[in-house]
């Protein structure tokens, strides 16, 4: 890393941090395995929203949240010369989550998933993948199995949890936590962050808002993205 990127990166650790991130992995090591980062996977509940629900109740999310998430494949894209795989890995089976996920023209979305290990193997095997070049967006005990595979592992803050983040910081099993909780778009701050690691915020941002050749071109392939799903069964259509 030259001394104009350690500037840099140093900066935008400041930034985050002041919004009470934790940097669990010096940005140094942060921006190297992100530099390796080939496909991005989030778990659903708690993450896109507070995780709260009733009887009849959905679990929704929020155009910041989604707006972070199409910059951050759009930046990648723009680094990489392809789309990154993208997927929602949830352990219950939400209707939100699959409309976000056919909206959004993710790759896949896995409900009622019990063991998230191995939709993570799935995919290295299927998409012919590293678990090292995969990120994960993590909330909770559940994904912790995902987390452990995974090269890059981002974690929503929860008050609430304390004895969770420092397990899972003991383990090695998170790399950042976030500022945000799961009801204050924490998945825009990663994003936000993951696109200044790579140094190309502005770049994005200004071809986005111009909504020029480069964008209109990631939109259409990212648009030809025929969302794949699979529920506790295996692979299917959704109801």
């Amino acid at each position: 890393m030259s001394a104009a990127e350690k500037d840099r990166s140093g900066s935008i650790a400041a930034e985050f941090q002041a919004i009470g991130a934790r940097f669990i992995l010096p940005i140094e090591e942060l921006s190297k395995r992100l530099g390796n980062c080939r496909a991005v996977v989030f778990d659903w509940d708690g993450v896109f929203n507070s995780g709260q629900k009733g009887d009849t109740a959905t679990t929704g999310f929020s155009e910041p949240d989604s707006m972070g998430t199409n910059m951050l494949r759009y930046g990648l894209w723009r680094e990489r010369g392809e789309l990154p795989f993208t997927a929602i890995i949830s352990g219950e089976n939400n209707a939100s989550a699959i409309a976000f996920a056919k909206r959004e023209h993710l790759h896949e979305v896995h409900t009622g998933v019990q063991n998230k290990r191995l939709v993570i193997e799935h995919i290295c095997q299927v998409e012919g993948l590293s678990p090292d070049q995969i990120a994960c967006v993590f909330d909770d005990i559940n994904d912790l199995p995902m987390a452990e595979l995974c090269g890059l592992r981002l974690m929503v803050r929860r008050n609430a949890n304390p004895l969770l983040s420092r397990y899972a910081e003991k383990r090695s099993l998170c790399d950042y936590i976030s500022g945000a909780d799961s009801s204050s778009y924490a998945v825009r701050e990663i994003c936000e962050l993951l696109l200044g690691l790579l140094g190309i915020y502005e770049q994005v941002l200004d071809s986005r808002v111009a909504s020029d050749d480069d964008y209109q071109t990631y939109l259409q392939q990212r648009q030809s993205v025929v969302t794949g799903f699979f529920g506790k069964d295996g692979p299917g259509k959704p109801e």
